[in-house]
């Protein structure tokens, strides 16, 4: 017999942990199952070996300030994303607060954000960055310097062994985090479980089909070998990652039509070597190559998984047909569809230098990408360093009415025309922005339940319809409070403890 639910949710990730959450607060009585594929949630895309982890705020990430031709930039997307992230922040700290997450050390950290570049040209260009975002309230306290023995005293690794006739420049915020996506992916799905809602692993969402009644039949398949089960649902949402674009264009909703992908394969370069790791506490990012997506900026990362700490570099961009990194070689394939053929050739044709960036990438030798890392850490030696496969990140082609196809950077929102289906493409910034999207669907998908809604939504996200960037208080004040919630500032008896371990060490 098949069963009728309130709301399926596709993909064991943060998206739809962050979707099941705040369903759950708004409508407690609502029925919500979840199907992930995988043996445990948060193992895909959200896995912390599998993303870089940041916390996206555009604090020193520089593709969210590129440089226009004519040598100017704009600020809008940089306060965009930021102001994205404090709604995350701000969530989180409310579940801390009324106990939906434990201690929130388990899934994120202080973690300062900088900036490095070489090169006059770069060092201009990131004194101009800095000179445009020093004053917006947002990102207060930004710090600037071309002096070696400052930026030494942020990241003492990036220095040593670089010549000194070199022109060097860095910005820094201490108010930057490292996140651990796939620990609080699992803290939110186990608050769920508990409260009563029904999480399927090893369960792949075969078929989906809309019924005369308007809601959505899904096929789900157990992959230890039990046959398959049908579930009706009200609502559908396919956060899926890289497995999305099939189930929507399964769906048949016009809104998923012209949409293609393009899967890009991520490496890093990893040590755990104590030593290392003691000498670079910060997530430093630099300038893309030529033709290299926003997703392959280049980044020396702390990252902090399971209380332990080890240092990241990358990414390293390679090519797979895959869609997820546990998927299938015929992925890419099988979403080739009529429609969105030539929105993929156009998109193709206009990235011609991202192709050829690909191609490099693919080919590159381990020497070759040691010589990528020294060029932020010039005394990095080859055997502390291992390559570690991140997640795959499908890059978003679709129609474009004037190019007849763009290649979409970011993460895209698609939802039906009657609010019953929503899905996500893309990748970066993704998870660390997963609940202004949340917000986003609901605006589009549940109006008639949003007048219901807000004054709760208000109570867990204080800047839910304001702009923090446009108050410098109630952006100070928002910084603070979430700072203070999710233990990124000591807070006393956190230092009194500090000092006792101190003392009581011979």
């Amino acid at each position: 017999m098949t069963k009728t639910i309130d709301v399926a949710l596709i993909g064991g990730g943060i998206m739809s942990a962050t979707l099941g959450a705040l369903l759950h607060r708004l409508e407690p009585s609502w029925t919500i199952e979840v199907f992930e594929r995988l043996p445990r949630v948060g193992e895909e895309s959200s896995n912390p070996w599998n993303n870089a982890g940041t916390g996206h705020a555009a604090l020193c990430e520089l593709n969210y300030t590129p440089e226009a031709p004519d040598g100017s930039m704009s600020s809008a997307k940089a306060i965009d994303i930021n102001e994205q992230f404090q709604l995350s922040r701000q969530l989180w700290a409310s579940f801390v607060e009324d106990g939906t997450l434990p201690d929130p050390r388990g899934f994120i950290s202080a973690t300062p954000h900088m900036t490095f570049v070489w090169g006059e040209q770069n060092v201009d260009y990131l004194r101009r960055r800095w000179e445009l975002l020093k004053d917006e309230p947002l990102f207060a306290g930004l710090e600037y310097s071309e002096d070696a023995e400052v930026i030494r005293s942020w990241a003492p690794t990036l220095i040593p062994g670089r010549k000194k006739s070199q022109p060097i420049a860095a910005t820094r915020s201490t108010d930057g985090t490292d996140v651990d996506f796939g620990a609080l992916t699992r803290m939110l799905f186990g608050r769920l479980q508990d409260d009563g809602v029904i999480v399927h692993t090893d369960t792949t969402v075969s078929g989906l089909k809309r019924l005369s009644d308007g809601t959505w039949r899904l096929k789900a398949r157990r992959e230890v070998g039990m046959t398959p089960a049908e579930v009706q649902a009200r609502f559908v949402f396919v956060g899926a990652g890289g497995g999305a674009l099939k189930l929507l264009q399964q769906s048949r909703i016009p809104e998923a039509k012209g949409f293609a992908g393009f899967p890009i394969t991520g490496a890093f370069l990893r040590t755990d070597n104590p030593e290392v790791v003691a000498r670079h506490n910060a997530k430093v990012y630099g300038k893309a190559s030529v033709g290299a997506p926003p997703m392959s900026v280049p980044h020396l990362d702390t990252r902090v998984v399971d209380g332990e700490a080890s240092l990241l570099f990358g990414p390293y961009a390679g090519f797979s047909p895959k869609y997820l990194k546990t998927g299938s070689y015929t992925d890419m394939f099988e979403t080739i569809k009529g429609h969105n053929l030539m929105p993929m050739i156009r998109a193709g044709l206009a990235n011609l230098p991202l192709v050829g960036y690909l191609g490099g990438q693919v080919f590159a030798s381990r020497a070759q990408r040691l010589d990528a890392l020294r060029e932020f850490m010039p005394d990095a030696r080859d055997e502390d360093w291992r390559l570690i496969t991140a997640g795959q990140r499908v890059q978003v082609m679709k129609k474009d009415p004037e190019k007849g196809g763009v290649l979409q950077f970011g993460t895209e929102v698609v939802t039906g025309a009657d609010g019953t289906i929503a899905g996500l493409l893309g990748a970066s910034p993704g998870a660390s922005t997963a609940v202004h999207i949340m917000l986003t669907i609901f605006e589009r998908c549940f109006p008639e339940h949003m007048p219901r809604w807000r004054d709760t939504i208000r109570e867990l996200i204080p800047s839910y319809g304001a702009k923090l960037n446009e108050d410098p208080a109630a952006a100070r004040e928002s910084i603070a409070r979430t700072a203070r919630v999710l233990r990124l500032v000591d807070e006393p008896e956190r230092q009194l403890e500090a000092a006792a371990s101190a003392a009581a060490t011979p």
